[in-house]
């Protein structure tokens, strides 16, 4: 990760913040509140790899002292921005900052002039302007991708659905927030699997982005969950949860017994997410896709040999070359049908 100055041949150039900026948030781990109740609750080598992977870091003194840093890296390592969040001791969001702001403030108060890359950084129409998590696509490049806004609710289901240690792993990528959804973003995503978990409140803002994206990102499959909008009560919409929200109600332990051995194994025609554990019931019965809407006819066949084909489909590869015969047959015929869509997400996968 490199500062690069303005140059002649960039109408509208990004710059960028410098590495010893973020090297200098990574440490004062036992003051970072966010960061000593993850450790009360999961293993603590997954939190050090989570810490690590996403490079999450610490406001060690100061006005924000005490808050977790949340660095924004593009796919070529560059640091676009640091977000910088206190939390109480339920993780509950007290304050939002920036990395830059405080630095900013920090030399004003003084009566100071700002350090040149920071003139230089507050130029730029945009500073969260790539995603968070985005420089793990590299790392990780076989992987679906789990979207959410926050990078809160990222690492939650990091910690929940596990590390991306193997392909059919989710590697969970945050957009900042509600709005942060963006072609511009996304196009990092270009040729991925992606399934969106919104807010909630926010699903039809992202169904219908997330239809606009695959037109302009051809290859790119894109899966909106509304376990949310389907699960909450009507307080809880009110209150727009998050993904986060619901899992942090679950042990961990018993969410991942639950949970199948891989995201392309999973039962995903369930979207089942029982009320959240007021007598201790069962956990997520299955990976959060929603359901495929109701059909008869030939369509109703496609999708029942689809259930069947693809439960057996790792042992029997020719099983699947047939389905995807069968699919693209239906597509033909139904080519409107959102459930075929929800197919060829899964078919591809």
């Amino acid at each position: 990760m490199h500062f690069k100055p303005q140059t002649s041949q960039l109408p509208n150039p990004t710059y960028y913040i410098p590495d010893n900026i973020l090297d200098s948030t990574l440490k004062d781990y036992e003051k970072n509140t966010f960061v000593q109740n993850l450790l009360q609750t999961y293993p603590h080598e997954e939190v050090e790899k989570v810490i690590s992977l996403y490079r999450i870091g610490t406001i060690g003194k100061g006005e924000r002292s005490g808050a977790v840093t949340f660095p924004f890296i593009d796919k070529s390592g560059d640091l676009r921005t640091i977000q910088a969040k206190q939390f109480d001791d339920t993780n509950h969001t007290k304050s939002t900052d920036f990395v830059h702001s405080i630095i900013a403030r920090h030399y004003t108060n003084k009566g100071q002039l700002l350090p040149e890359w920071l003139q230089n950084y507050l130029k730029n129409e945009r500073f969260v302007s790539c995603l968070f998590g985005e420089h793990l696509l590299d790392k990780y490049p076989m992987n679906p991708v789990a979207l959410v806004e926050a990078p809160k609710t990222a690492i939650i289901g990091s910690l929940y659905y596990g590390l991306p240690v193997s392909s059919d792993k989710l590697l969970w990528i945050a957009v900042y927030n509600k709005s942060s959804l963006s072609l511009e973003k996304c196009k990092a995503l270009k040729g991925r699997k992606i399934v969106l978990f919104p807010d909630l409140n926010a699903y039809n803002d992202w169904n219908s982005k997330a239809n606009e994206l695959k037109e302009k990102l051809p290859g790119t499959r894109f899966f909106v969950s509304d376990l949310l909008e389907q699960n909450a009560t009507e307080k809880e919409k009110s209150s727009g949860l998050d993904l986060a929200d619901y899992l942090i109600r679950f042990d961990y332990k018993l969410f991942r017994n639950q949970q199948p051995v891989s995201v392309t194994s999973s039962p995903v025609y369930s979207n089942t997410l029982p009320a959240i554990p007021k007598h201790n019931k069962p956990m997520l019965e299955s990976y959060c896709l929603k359901p495929l809407r109701p059909t008869t006819g030939r369509l109703k066949e496609l999708e029942d040999t689809f259930i069947h084909i693809t439960q057996h489909s790792k042992r029997k590869p020719s099983n699947r070359e047939q389905i995807i015969r069968l699919f693209d047959q239906y597509k033909r015929v139904y080519p409107d049908n959102s459930s075929l869509d929800e197919l060829d997400f899964l078919i591809l996968h």
